[in-house]
């Protein structure tokens, strides 16, 4: 059984045309008062009511018993939640068999309540209703449950036991083989991985191993990396598939799930990003890659200049990044001081350390946040900004009647990546934050004493092409997401063959960053992403950062003395703007460009993220 997913926003019941009113006027108008066919307009019209009135209170009936099933699924989630950041924090490596079973085991529930013939039954009636003649009672964020109701139903029941079955087992056998491959730095060794019924390759990679998440990325490759860390079984793989496998089944699910959205990148893309398309996407990317392109070659040459007069260590101190004197428990109070001044609520989450930093837990009232820190003390307060953003989201979703439903849910990859990259990028790399914050590294570490807060805030934003993504500076960094989404659609679309990846790779990075790649590993092998059929997942990066700027501009016209608030360490402003706007609508609205017109009064706009980088810097490098 399949259901037409709900379109934009549904309009309140207020907003609608007042149905029941229309048929009692119908039936009463242009009869004198007190004539026969008064009274039978007056009897009419009651029992026009009276039906209305039957049909409102059954509507009511389906949707509590609606949401009664759906905040079952959601609890049962949670817990899965709470077992992978268990996995990842404080799990003991022999529990690695153990936990895969029950997370295994919880997954089978979860999916078998999310496919129910009686959960499916209820979806119909209301839609019934809602399309019906008399008005529905549902109020908008009622009318939103049912429609991402409707939407998850239909994706998880129009995927077949034998194409679930295909995409499992296509996927174990990939994460293990790339897992080889990315150690020998051998492309070769990862395309013929992909085979059905191939060799069998241990360990299998099960998406069981991931946590569910609330829409948070990092918890998705942290989940990876504990298998790479807890894993000492001895990896093999198959000859005789091609990597095509992967793409082949990517593409039925797709049209599967997704099928009214058109191409099979889009279904991938939808996975993550709704309401996106890849003609949309083209356009989006093509703005920013024509604008952060030349900006990056006007900071290149201006670097290249500097160095030969020496002015480039001047104008970028590196010093501060890195070395033994930054004392890892020194590190540590100072990302809980930071944290809770931002506004992350210990009394409903936790700081704690892991290989990846992430986002995680079991709900709004329970957040949990990882960093890690090493000699590069920045990568650990850094990380833990981006999370803190992260958290600051699920903290923030909507509560009370409407917790554990669809509508409490952050909307998308990318709205949630935009809050990360708000606090990391617009506020932690601001020049306001550091007359802020560097008083307080100055506290704790004392070889500080004489860095300038200026010297903080240019050490930190440093513009410098990397072969890494996640190594990469805001400036490069969305071109690193061009060329895997200009990859990955070639491959769903059959205009990049799998066997020529490496060679597109290299041209890719000489074109866009203007780096050599040295080989696969540093290449194409660098991210887990294809390895787990997470094709459509990179591009959420970037759109987050688009996102971002959008709504700090917002954020800056309600909030006029943003920047001096900033400065004084008075986070509790901003904090407050974005739980209003972004946080606790959830998933109230049917897209991202929906929330963003909301919000910011605009549709997703690239333009706002090439202004943004082009002011900053061209200022910094004195371009």
């Amino acid at each position: 059984m399949s259901f037409r997913a709900g379109g934009s926003a549904v309009a309140s019941a207020a907003s609608r045309p007042a149905r029941t009113s229309a048929l009692a006027i119908a039936a009463g108008e242009s009869r004198a008062p007190g004539s026969d066919s008064s009274r039978r307009g007056v009897a009419t019209k009651c029992s026009a009511t009276a039906a209305a009135a039957v049909v409102i209170e059954g509507q009511r009936e389906l949707y509590g018993q609606l949401c009664k099933k759906l905040k079952e699924v959601e609890r049962l989630a949670g817990i899965q939640g709470l077992l992978s950041w268990d996995e990842q924090v404080m799990m003991p490596a022999g529990g690695a068999a153990s936990r895969a079973n029950q997370k295994t085991a919880l997954a089978a529930v979860i999916h078998e309540k999310k496919v129910d013939a009686g959960l499916g039954d209820l979806l119909r009636q209301l839609q019934e209703e809602q399309e019906g003649e008399a008005a529905s009672e549902l109020s908008v964020h009622e009318a939103a449950v049912v429609r991402d109701a409707v939407r998850d139903y239909n994706h998880e029941t129009r995927k077949s036991a034998e194409l679930a079955g295909r995409e499992a087992d296509v996927e174990a056998r990939a994460y293990a083989a790339w897992v080889a491959a990315r150690k020998d730095g051998d492309w070769e060794a990862f395309a013929p991985s992909m085979e059905e019924n191939g060799p069998d390759i241990l360990p299998r990679f099960s998406v069981a191993h991931l946590p569910i998440l609330t829409l948070v990325p990092r918890a998705f490759f942290a989940a990876c990396s504990s298998l790479r860390k807890n894993n000492n079984t001895k990896t093999t793989t198959g000859k005789n598939a091609k990597l095509g496998k992967m793409v082949s089944v990517k593409r039925d699910v797709a049209e599967a799930t997704r099928s009214e959205l058109g191409g099979a990148y889009e279904g991938c893309l939808d996975q993550f990003e709704r309401g996106m398309s890849t003609e949309r996407l083209r356009e989006v990317f093509g703005e920013l890659k024509a604008g952060l392109v030349p900006l990056l070659r006007a900071i290149q040459e201006k670097v290249a200049k500097e160095d030969k007069s020496g002015a480039a260590a001047e104008r970028h101190p590196t010093p501060l990044h890195s070395g033994e004197q930054w004392g890892k428990d020194e590190q540590a109070a100072l990302c809980r001081d930071m944290a809770e001044k931002l506004g992350f609520d210990m009394s409903k989450g936790r700081l704690d350390v892991s290989v990846h930093p992430f986002t995680g837990g079991p709900g709004p009232s329970d957040v949990r946040i990882t960093t890690r820190y090493s000699n590069n003390w920045m990568e650990g307060v850094a990380g833990t900004v981006h999370e803190v953003g992260h958290a600051l989201y699920e903290q923030g979703r909507p509560g009370g009647d409407m917790e554990d439903l669809p509508v409490s849910r952050a909307l998308s990859m990318g709205v949630h990546e935009s809050q990360s990259l708000l606090w990391e990028r617009m506020v932690f790399q601001s020049r306001p934050f550091w007359k802020f914050a560097a008083p307080l590294v100055r506290a704790r570490f004392p070889h500080t004493k004489g860095v300038s807060d200026e010297a903080f805030y240019r050490g930190l934003n440093r513009v410098a092409p990397s072969l890494i993504r996640v190594d990469a500076d805001e400036v490069t960094y969305p071109l690193h997401i061009i060329l895997r989404f200009e990859i990955e659609q070639g491959l769903m679309d059959g205009s990049i063959a799998v066997k020529d990846v490496p060679s597109v790779w290299v041209s890719k990075m000489k074109e866009l960053l203007g780096v050599d790649v040295p080989g696969d590993a540093e290449g194409c092998l660098q991210d887990i992403h294809w390895s787990v059929g997470a094709f459509g997942y990179f591009p959420s990066y970037t759109l987050g950062a688009v996102m971002a700027c959008q709504f700090l501009e917002a954020a800056k016209l309600a909030l006029p003395d943003l920047d001096s608030s900033l400065e004084d360490g008075n986070f509790e402003p901003l904090k407050t703007w974005l739980n209003r706007e972004v946080h606790a609508r959830g998933s109230l609205f049917a897209s991202p460009d929906e929330l963003l017109t909301e919000v910011t009064g605009d549709i997703m706009r690239p333009s706002a993220l090439v202004e943004h980088l082009k002011s900053k810097y061209t200022e910094i490098y004195d371009l």
